[in-house]
């Protein structure tokens, strides 16, 4: 599989990863076993990149993920990002990142930390240099290789990588959620950050697995996001249910862009494709606890690019159905 260079990090990530925020209550249980095989299914067909967070499956994932490596033969070839939770206040304190770190290594089974992202903090953090400080402290001593944000809106990302230390940017984006393109992309391939795309498929939407509520088990997030509306999703404001887009404005808009998806295709492909085909985004991170799903997914970076029609035509649909739910919230 081809690989791109996350930004000044000098890592090599395939283009397609594998995310793994579904190790989680949020979106059913899973077996410790099926998790694993999971794993091991994206990295033998040829995926070098797994994203996680101390808070998925409250280390659940991290302690999975650390087994997983334990078994492999190419361990040292497997990049790991992970995430540091904020405080209670929805900032990161210099006392709550270093437990975060400590935390994380004992569970991957690591002594330094691949790339460690800020989770989501209040758009406040952002504006706290102590906070960087802390990662460049973290990078000095050798407990983290890398340092980078996930965030929830564009501009979080613009003025995080103000900050030296951060050398890439976690964020949604897909057919359904435009605006990084427009107000971001070219920014950080300029300053030569690295660009991770998390929820790709919106929450299945682009998997084209969900035709209606009735699709969603009573204990999962987004049938509660369909039923109630966006803000009843998880995130900040719902932003990350089906990437905060109206559940049923999310259906039509999908139930157009399907006329687009060539023969050879899935839904889940097309819309990966998609996203790689803006050259700013080093890596893409879909999760699914599913072999023969991780297998798809990560067979989505073979596919020839998008006509330049074909995203002309995504791009109409999106400003059609969605434009005026997410662009300016996001």
């Amino acid at each position: 599989m081809r690989k791109r260079t996350l930004g000044s990090t000098g890592m090599d990530l395939t283009e397609t990863g594998l995310g793994t925020w579904n190790v989680g209550p949020v979106w059913g249980d899973v077996a410790d076993e099926d998790v694993k095989e999971s794993i091991h299914t994206a990295l033998d067909a040829g995926s070098n990149f797994v994203d996680t967070a101390e808070v998925y499956g409250d280390g659940r994932a991290e302690r999975l993920i650390g087994a997983v490596l334990e078994e492999r033969d190419d361990a040292e070839e497997i990049r790991v990002a992970t995430k540091a939770a904020p405080d209670e206040d929805g900032r990161h304190s210099e006392a709550g990142l270093r437990e975060s770190v400590e935390g994380s290594q004992a569970r991957l089974g690591v002594e330094t930390l691949d790339l460690v992202q800020l989770h989501c903090p209040e758009t406040a953090a952002f504006y706290e240099p102590e906070t960087f400080e802390v990662l460049e402290d973290l990078k000095s001593e050798g407990e983290i290789s890398h340092a980078g944000v996930s965030v929830e809106k564009v501009e979080e990302a613009g003025k995080a990588i103000e900050y030296d230390v951060v050398e890439s940017v976690q964020i949604i984006f897909n057919p359904l959620r435009q605006r990084p393109a427009e107000r971001f992309f070219e920014r950080a391939a300029n300053e030569d950050v690295g660009i991770i795309v998390r929820v790709p498929l919106a929450s299945g939407l682009l998997a084209d697995a969900i035709h209606d509520i009735e699709s969603l088990d009573e204990d999962d997030h987004r049938r509660v996001a369909a039923e109630e509306g966006v803000e009843a999703g998880v995130g900040r404001k719902g932003g990350e249910t089906f990437a905060g887009v109206p559940f049923e404005s999310g259906l039509t808009a999908v139930e157009d862009i399907r006329r687009l998806v060539p023969a050879e295709a899935s839904m889940a492909q097309f819309t990966l494709r998609w996203v790689l085909d803006h050259e700013a985004v080093t890596t893409v991170i879909p999760g699914s606890t599913a072999p023969a799903h991780v297998r798809e997914n990560i067979a989505a970076a073979d596919l020839a690019p998008l006509s330049h029609e074909t995203h002309g035509a995504v791009r109409d649909i999106y400003e059609e159905y969605v434009y005026d739910y997410v662009h300016h919230r996001w």
